[in-house]
């Protein structure tokens, strides 16, 4: 169980270094959408499921929609601009 629990977080902190890196925004925001659903998963196994329910669907659902919404509509205020 410790060494899951270690692995999880070894993964989770790479992943959030990796976020650093990215270059694409959208890819950056999946990559947090991984960081959230591993710290669900790290909240299920330390006995609090309802924290890690609503990490999973705040955390995870809804703030990726949202910036996946945000990021298409800023894309098409850009091309118009530029037309």
């Amino acid at each position: 169980m410790l060494y899951l629990l270690s692995f999880l977080v070894l993964v989770m902190l790479s992943v959030g270094i990796a976020i650093i890196f990215v270059k694409d925004i959208l890819n950056a925001v999946i990559l947090s959408t991984v960081v959230s659903l591993i710290a669900s998963v790290i909240f299920l196994f330390i006995a609090a499921p309802d924290v890690a329910i609503t990490e999973a669907a705040i955390g995870a659902a809804l703030t990726t929609v949202v910036f996946v919404i945000a990021i298409k509509r800023t894309k098409i205020k850009a091309t118009i601009k530029k037309e």
